[in-house]
């Protein structure tokens, strides 16, 4: 029997899906080759476009008792006897594991805490042929190759349609759903199910590993986590300064310095804003109303105090009667000769 009778798929790789063996157009496939179909592969006979006969694994010898619609075909045209033209399509069902999946953009959701907040998903999946014939007719068309990575953007979208479904029915808050990662994929397992059968796949598991807002609203939550750790604006504020002061001291070059002395002034003028919050200054001494009226200056410290004052008002010391005009009772400033007010002779 010449190795042409011998049909197999023995170079299968791990990415490879479908292999398609289309025999010499001379010879062609004849009754009694030998095919063998490993374990974890299926056969499916071709002829036309059209399906005719699945094998599993194991070695068959086609004949017209494994192969009937085949024999019946080739019964009315030729006898059985005559070489037949067809394809043998090999397919992978081996199960398929570690299939990532991921949004390509946001999805906009509604959340409890944030408001409106766009988030990405990212996840892993496992799937296998499970219909041969089905996938054959409905994905693997007349290609003679076909590996996982034909058919995982097309699941990829399904994937994430019937994602955002689930997440828009079961998301409270972003801050909650990490404790929902199981019931979500079992959801999300469920609505894709249909999506895989109708092109003879089975999705056999699927994993969300994590549900994130965009890398902008995760610095503004870790930021508002971090003031919540804190517990007082001062020490976060005092913080804040600190940080840009490292920042700008690092900064090699005048700049770094120039940086740095800013920094300082804004530290510096935050302790005395921090530093009155806590310790409110004293209030000095409420000074004496100006005297209205004649006055006359203080011996001792030279203070103006009221006409007729016995003793000054700042430092006590006793003011003499002769500061006063005996005549109209005028205070009489100090070295003056005479009275300003009548003219009378000082004594």
């Amino acid at each position: 029997m010449a190795i042409l009778d011998l049909i197999e798929w023995a170079t299968q790789s791990a990415d490879d899906l479908v292999f398609r063996f289309v025999p010499p157009q001379a010879t062609g496939i004849r009754l009694g080759a030998q095919l063998v179909v490993r374990e974890a592969q299926a056969a499916v006979f071709m002829r036309d476009g059209q399906a005719l006969d699945l094998f599993g694994p194991g070695r068959h010898t086609l004949s017209t008792l494994n192969l009937p619609l085949v024999g019946r075909l080739l019964g009315k045209v030729f006898g059985g006897a005559t070489p037949f033209h067809t394809e043998v399509v090999f397919i992978s069902t081996r199960l398929v594991t570690d299939v990532k999946w991921g949004t390509r953009s946001p999805v906009p959701m509604r959340d409890a805490e944030l408001g409106l907040v766009r988030v990405r998903a990212f996840g892993s999946s496992s799937l296998r042929v499970a219909d041969p014939g089905l996938f054959v007719n409905t994905v693997v068309a007349q290609r003679s190759r076909f590996t996982t990575a034909d058919i995982v953007e097309f699941l990829k979208d399904a994937i994430i349609a019937r994602l955002a479904d689930v997440l828009g029915e079961n998301m409270k808050s972003i801050f909650d759903l990490a404790s929902l990662y199981d019931e979500i994929s079992a959801a999300a397992k469920v609505r894709t199910k249909v999506d895989f059968e109708k092109l003879g796949l089975e999705l056999v598991d699927f994993y969300i590993n994590a549900v994130t807002p965009p890398e902008e609203v995760q610095k503004k939550i870790d930021e508002r986590a971090g003031m919540a750790a804190l517990g007082d604006m001062n020490r976060y504020t005092q913080y804040k300064a600190a940080e840009a002061l490292g920042a700008a001291a690092s900064n090699p070059g005048g700049g770094g310095l120039a940086g740095a002395g800013v920094a300082l002034a804004l530290g510096v003028e935050m302790a005395k804003s921090l530093s009155g919050a806590i310790n409110p200054p004293v209030a000095a001494p409420a000074q004496a109303a100006p005297a209205s009226g004649p006055t006359v200056a203080c011996p001792a410290c030279q203070a103006p105090s009221p006409a007729g004052a016995n003793f000054c008002a700042q430092c006590g010391a006793k003011i003499p009667k002769s500061a006063f005009c005996t005549q109209c009772g005028a205070a009489i400033p100090a070295g003056a000769k005479f009275c300003p007010g009548c003219g009378q002779k000082t004594a």
